[in-house]
Formats: structure tokens, C-alpha cells, sequence
């Protein structure tokens, strides 16, 4: 693989005697991984009944490898079910190392397509709030569609310039999450079009937006809060020196080593100005050290300073009545909704997260979870609310095994004859599952199922 000649250069002076085995890294293939959504199901449960070989991602916890060479997990039913992200090994990490409680109201900056955020609102646990923000209208609309797969209502999508977002949460999040555009890197392996970008635009170009992003960000974090900035490139302009502005601008934040792995490397303070000792407890992941792509982290924390507030928030004001319809169909579910956090916007009824501030104005994909629309006197629940709910939830359930071909037929959104399957003889809304992990709507009636399943998520081929 040819690289720029300015980039080796860069990277001599970077790994030194280490330079000839990264390089050597190039002619080996890349790896490909999965993470379990532990929302759904627990790490041990998934290695029971994964249909195609595994093996652990060391540093992640319920991370894995798999030979993407042979198998294609993106087809598979559990997948369409949010049992797993498909996500390269490295990209899990900064994630995995922001410690997320349930309850925490938690902001992804840049968030498509969502492999961090499904992430992050997987460990609220449907608590707290997660806001998932990515300037890219068409990147924001993927972004919401891998949240609702995996199952996630606490959130609010948008696509905003982060520094509009200032004026809506100030000092409103615990855990900030920014991983940021960056030149990229250490993705040449995985995607040869990014050296072609890099020769576009390179650290320089991406520094001067980091920078910004991260003083924007910083804003937005409470006292005590938590930030986790990370790249996926080696440039210290990118990494290091972003660091160092932010404490330069900001004094009260301070770097916290995070939860560590043998092959971790140090950040590297020698390539700043201050050559703050600290910047050593952040960390560089490189290919030929470890089995996953380049990448740069690190945590850190804001303490809060003499006379600091916490900030003041306008509410929002109060929800719609819950509509009779939607109230007759939650008679067949089996989890509890607070009519307080109901909003009904025209047809369209969502469930909020709690305790929002009041934030019109700016660009939403979507407040909360869309639980349905009311039509005609009927209520017809949306794709995102069976994602959302678990098998026990819900009274009305047809279970298929993923090797009944019906499964395959129903995502790909034909009608089914399901009268041989236990519990269907009742006509009405039904939860169709996989295995027992649901996967959409379908409303039967005499022996046969009408297919609900949402048709832009449909199975192709």
C-alpha cells in the first residue's frame, strides 16, 4: 500500500524503532467485530446461541472478533432483532472507557452512525437521557434508525452545529462523549479512500475544528461530569495538543486514567508545549501493537470551580392528554408509562425522557420514543416501540425460531400463515420475535399474519 511520503515521515519520528512492524501491519488483513447490545442480552446468553464463530476483544468486555471474510452477520435475523452493532475493535473502545450510570444524561457530539451512541444508551438502561448529535442531516437519519434497532426511547436525535446545542444545555450533561472528524489515520488499513482524504485534508485542517469542538462541549458538562474525547488518527495536533487547549481554556478539567490494557500505548506529552506529565494517562491504540485500527483517547474530568452554579433550565411545558386509542392498546402491555412524559404531536404520540429542557428551535430526528400514530379512532404502534419492548412485555407475541424461513419472509415483509404457532389464535397487534428477541408488528386474524414490519428496514434479496 503506498502511503504519503510526509506521513512516514511523521510516523518514524513517532514510533522510531518501532516504525518497520507498523508498516509491516499493511500487509496483514483488517479485523472485523461485533459488540453485543447488553440492553437485550447478556454477553454469556449471546455466546450460547451466536450462529457463527466468535473469539473476545481483550479490552472489551462484550466486544468480539469474527472472520468477516466467511460470514455476514448483517444478515442474519438477530441482527434485524439488535442483538449486536458491527463495529471495528478499536472504534469500541472510547465507549467502553466513559463510565455511563443509568440515570446520567449523556450527550455523542458527533454521532453517526451510531456505534458509540447505541453504546452509551444501552448502559442507561433506560434511564436518564441520551442525545445523539451529528451535523449531518443524511448521516443523523442512520444514526436514528441503529438507535431504534437497538432498542433505545430515552433520546433525543438531532442534527445541530454543536455550539447552537450551548444555548439549550448548559452545564446539563454528566457524560459527554466527542469523537471527533478527524484526518483519520489510523483507518488507512481499513479504508484506503481516507489516505486520498488525508492528502485533502490533513491534521491542520481537523485541529482547528477539534479545538472547537471540545471548548463547546466542555460548556455543556456539568461540574463533576465526565468528558471522553477520542480520534482515530496519530497527528498530536489531533490528539495531544487538543488536550492541552482544552485545560489551557478551561482549567478545571483534569485528566483521569482510564481503565487500562497491556497493549495500550502512552499519550505522548513530549509532542506538546507544556509537556503536561498527564497527558501520559491518555492512550494511543496502534495496529501493530494490537488486533484493531488506530485510535487516540482520553477521559477527563471538571471539577467545579469557587462560585461556579450549576446552571438554570426552562422545562418544558405541559404534554397533551393521552389519547383513549393508545390507552386500550397499553391494556395489552405489560411495562408502565407515565402519562406526565406523553407528547402528542398531531397524529404521532412520543414517550419523552425525563427532566429535558425546553429545546425548540433547533433540528430534531426525534424527541423520545415514537410509540405510534392514532388514525381513524385506532391506534397503530411504530416500529421503534416493538424494538423497544422485550418479549414479557407484551401480551400478544408470535415466536419463530431463526432457521423457520417464515422469519426471513417476514423481514422482508410478506404476509404469513402462522395458525400452527402457539398463542395465535387471538386476532389483534402482535410482538413477532426471533428466538424470543422482538422484531416488529403484525396484526392477525384468522390464522394469518398482516406484515407490519416497517418497510425502509426491510430485508433485501
Amino acid at each position: 500500500m503506498r502511503l504519503p511520503e510526509e506521513f512516514e515521515e511523521k510516523m518514524k519520528k513517532l514510533l522510531k524503532e518501532e516504525f518497520p512492524e507498523y508498516m509491516e501491519c499493511y500487509d496483514k488483513p483488517r479485523f472485523y467485530g461485533l459488540r453485543v447490545n447488553t440492553a437485550k442480552i447478556s454477553v454469556e446468553e449471546f455466546k450460547k446461541i451466536c450462529p457463527f464463530s466468535i473469539r473476545p476483544v481483550p479490552w472489551i468486555e462484550n466486544g468480539f472478533y469474527y472472520d468477516g471474510e466467511t460470514v455476514v452477520p448483517a444478515k442474519h435475523p438477530y441482527y434485524y432483532a439488535g442483538l449486536y452493532y458491527l463495529q471495528e475493535p478499536s472504534a469500541m473502545t472510547p465507549a467502553s472507557r466513559i463510565p455511563i450510570e443509568p440515570g446520567d444524561k449523556v450527550l455523542d457530539v458527533c454521532a453517526a452512525p451510531g456505534g458509540k451512541a447505541t453504546e452509551l444508551g444501552a448502559r442507561l438502561l433506560r434511564e436518564g437521557v441520551l442525545v445523539a448529535n451529528d451535523l449531518s442531516s443524511s448521516r443523523a437519519k442512520g444514526l436514528l434508525k441503529n438507535i431504534e434497532v437497538f432498542g433505545i426511547g430515552n433520546v433525543l436525535v438531532l442534527s445541530e452545529e454543536p455550539g447552537k446545542l450551548l444555548r439549550y444545555f448548559p452545564e446539563y450533561f454528566d457524560k459527554i462523549l466527542i469523537d471527533a472528524p478527524c484526518s483519520g489515520e489510523g483507518m488507512f488499513r481499513k479504508d484506503k479512500r481516507m489516505v486520498k482524504a488525508w492528502e485533502e485534508h490533513g491534521p491542520e485542517f481537523f485541529s482547528n475544528i477539534q479545538r472547537n469542538l471540545i471548548l463547546q462541549a466542555a460548556q455543556m458538562l456539568k461540574p463533576g461530569g465526565m468528558l471522553l474525547y477520542s480520534t482515530c488518527t496519530f497527528d498530536s495536533r489531533e490528539n495531544e495538543q487538543v488536550i492541552e487547549h482544552l485545560i489551557d481554556v478551561y482549567p478545571e478539567f483534569q485528566i483521569v486514567p482510564m481503565e487500562g490494557y497491556e497493549k495500550f500505548a502512552p499519550g505522548r506529552p513530549e509532542l506538546t508545549v507544556s509537556g503536561r506529565e498527564e497527558l501520559s494517562d491518555t492512550v494511543r491504540i496502534f495496529p501493530h501493537r494490537m488486533e484493531g485500527e488506530g485510535h487516540y483517547l482520553a477521559l477527563l474530568k471538571k471539577s467545579k470551580v469557587q462560585g461556579e452554579g450549576e446552571g438554570t433550565l426552562a422545562k418544558s411545558s405541559g404534554k397533551a392528554e393521552v389519547p383513549r386509542e393508545l390507552k386500550e392498546f397499553l391494556e395489552d402491555v405489560r411495562t408502565s408509562f407515565e402519562p406526565g412524559r406523553m407528547d402528542v404531536r398531531g397524529e404521532r404520540v412520543y414517550y419523552m425522557p425525563e427532566e429535558l429542557p425546553y429545546v425548540r428551535g433547533i433540528r430534531f430526528l426525534r424527541t423520545g420514543l415514537l410509540l405510534g400514530e392514532v388514525k381513524k379512532n385506532r391506534f397503530e404502534p411504530s416500529q421503534a416501540f416493538a424494538m423497544y419492548l422485550k418479549k414479557e412485555e407484551y401480551k400478544k407475541t408470535i415466536d419463530m425460531s431463526a432457521e423457520d424461513e417464515r422469519i426471513f419472509r417476514y423481514l422482508k415483509g410478506e404476509t404469513l400463515e402462522v395458525s400452527d404457532l402457539a398463542g395465535s389464535s387471538e386476532k389483534g397487534w402482535y410482538l413477532v420475535c426471533v428466538d424470543s428477541f422482538p422484531l416488529g408488528w403484525g396484526k392477525l386474524a384468522d390464522g394469518t399474519l398482516k406484515n407490519k414490519y416497517l418497510p425502509g428496514w426491510r430485508l433485501c434479496g
